[in-house]
């Protein structure tokens, strides 16, 4: 009676711990930060990590859906999905959805060229005229986007655009700092033959909430709540710390 009564007990612990389950849209193609696990069957990386733990804190369990990223906005957009990540804000998106506050992470939006290149701190500005790969899907800056003197090549993937660089398809590519130089160290077709040259900007990242879903803004305001307390207790510096260490980001 008594084992029965204890696990009682804990059905109704366990049952208290999460008062709810919400279900959110993942990248699944942008490691380190957000991607599909070997398996297939979740997501792994610094942004679900925080997101989870942001969550946690509000009492609700979060299950990841792992999708491209196009279909990552467009479910959004269109209700069918809660919320997605990681995205940045741009003039093209910034009224499509609900954004929280704090910034989820910064990382910075890096301009790649082969080894041999000469150029060295180079900005938008100093692309104009060049060919320069972009990733079909992704949101960049409108200081990049809008510039038409920019000669834009979309390429499907981060990974194609580093091929098209040492093919000599493009002069540049235009990735994310930390994906970009994790995928040249790991590759030795790449490894010593590409580098970065320039910056774009050091882009913001956020989650962006549905305003077609019922519960977009709902759970805008609580992630928001979550993300300052993990600020706030430790968590996060935790999190990101053990991310660096994870990745060898730390000298």
């Amino acid at each position: 009676m008594r084992f029965i009564g204890l696990y009682f007990v804990s059905i109704v612990f366990s049952a208290s711990l999460y008062a709810e389950t919400v279900t959110i849209n993942a990248e699944d193609d942008w490691a380190p930060f957000s991607s599909m696990t070997r398996n297939k069957q979740g997501v792994e990386g610094l942004s679900p990590s925080l997101i989870s733990a942001a969550f946690h804190t509000q009492g609700i369990e979060v299950k990841f859906n792992p999708v491209p990223f196009a279909r990552c906005l467009y479910e959004v957009e269109r209700g069918k999905a809660v919320a997605c990540f990681d995205t940045s804000i741009t003039e093209e998106n910034k009224n499509k959805y609900i954004w929280h506050k704090t910034p989820l992470f910064e990382e910075g939006l890096s301009i790649f060229a082969l080894s041999d290149s000469k150029d060295k701190n180079l900005t938008v500005k100093d692309l104009e005229g060049k060919t320069v790969s972009i990733t079909h899907g992704y949101s960049y800056p409108s200081v990049l986007m809008d510039n038409t003197r920019i000669i834009k090549d979309e390429s499907p993937f981060d990974d194609t655009q580093l091929k098209k660089i040492l093919l000599k398809r493009v002069q540049y590519g235009v990735i994310n700092t930390t994906p970009g130089t994790l995928m040249i160290n790991a590759n030795r077709n790449y490894k010593g033959k590409i580098k970065i040259v320039g910056l774009i900007e050091t882009s913001v990242f956020y989650l962006n909430f549905s305003k077609s879903h019922k519960d977009g803004q709902r759970m805008a305001d609580i992630f928001e709540k979550g993300l300052q307390e993990i600020k706030i207790n430790g968590t996060y510096k935790k999190i990101e710390r053990d991310f660096k260490e994870k990745n060898g980001l730390i000298k």
